[in-house]
């Protein structure tokens, strides 16, 4: 029964996000934890001391995790650290999204993570930071803010901050593709000498 619920619990916290790659969710789920703690009445999963979870080019890592499926399937995860984080490959992609916060908060049921103090975001090579991120995976909307305590004294960590690179040079526009016409008429080439056709 606890193993049944474990997994239960482990599937929870990866209902992948929009970005994720897509072959993750039918690799194994690993985890690592110094304790884990299971009530199988309230559906809830308790993981404990350098918290690990892997599952294909997902890993999550933090001080804790605490996992929580209600009635109709839905799962929210919660993983804690100093700081938490996440990696992932991008689907479609040859890139991956980072994320690091004290607090990191995945709800299945809307679709949306949030982190939560000193969070940070990363990807490929654009990065934002803020007190606050939210993504909506069904929308693709970013909302970041900062702390609302440094910003008023105009201190460096209340603002939010955000690095976008160009995009790449490297590669011109595709041209249109030429549109081809139907000859009107078509002649038989010419025979010369030496350029018979056979």
């Amino acid at each position: 029964m606890a193993r049944r619920a474990l997994a239960l619990c482990m599937a929870a916290v990866l209902a992948l996000p929009a970005w994720a790659e897509k072959a993750d969710r039918n690799k194994p789920i690993n985890l690592e934890a110094d304790r884990v703690t299971i009530d199988d009445a309230k559906q809830i999963a308790i993981f404990e001391g350098n918290v690990v979870l892997t599952q294909g080019t997902l890993q999550i890592r933090g001080d804790r995790m605490e996992v929580h499926q209600d009635k109709e399937g839905f799962k929210q995860g919660t993983t804690w650290g100093a700081p938490a984080a996440f990696r992932q490959k991008r689907d479609g992609y040859d890139e991956y999204i980072e994320g690091w916060a004290e607090r990191i908060e995945y709800d299945s049921r809307i679709e949306t993570m949030q982190m939560f103090n000193r969070a940070q975001l990363k990807r490929g090579q654009d990065e934002v930071r803020g007190n606050y991120i939210s993504y909506n995976a069904r929308t693709e909307f970013f909302q970041v803010t900062g702390a609302a305590k440094t910003a008023a004294t105009g201190g460096p960590e209340g603002r939010v901050r955000a690095v976008i690179q160009p995009k790449s040079a490297d590669k011109p526009p595709a041209a249109p593709p030429v549109p081809l016409k139907p000859a009107e008429a078509l002649t038989v080439p010419r025979e010369d000498a030496g350029t018979r056709l056979k």
